[in-house]
């Protein structure tokens, strides 16, 4: 069985519900706990990234993130 890798930081995160809901069915999708199904996603960041959408999606988000704190 292949070693895990060490989880050496942790920090506080807010997250959206529906950011939260994706990252657990992920996580639980790929084996893997919360911590370690972000450490995949950031450590692999560029070769997953979808870069025709990415700048497209995060213009959406900016726009409704005041929104969505309220």
């Amino acid at each position: 069985m292949p070693k895990r890798l060490r989880l050496t930081r942790r920090f506080p995160v807010a997250m959206t519900e529906d950011g939260y809901r994706r990252l657990k069915r992920f996580a639980r999708e790929a084996g893997l706990d919360e911590g370690e199904a972000l450490s995949f996603l950031f450590e692999n960041f560029d070769s997953i990234l979808d870069e025709e959408t990415f700048g497209h999606r995060l213009r959406l988000f900016n726009l409704e993130l005041e929104d969505r704190k309220r």
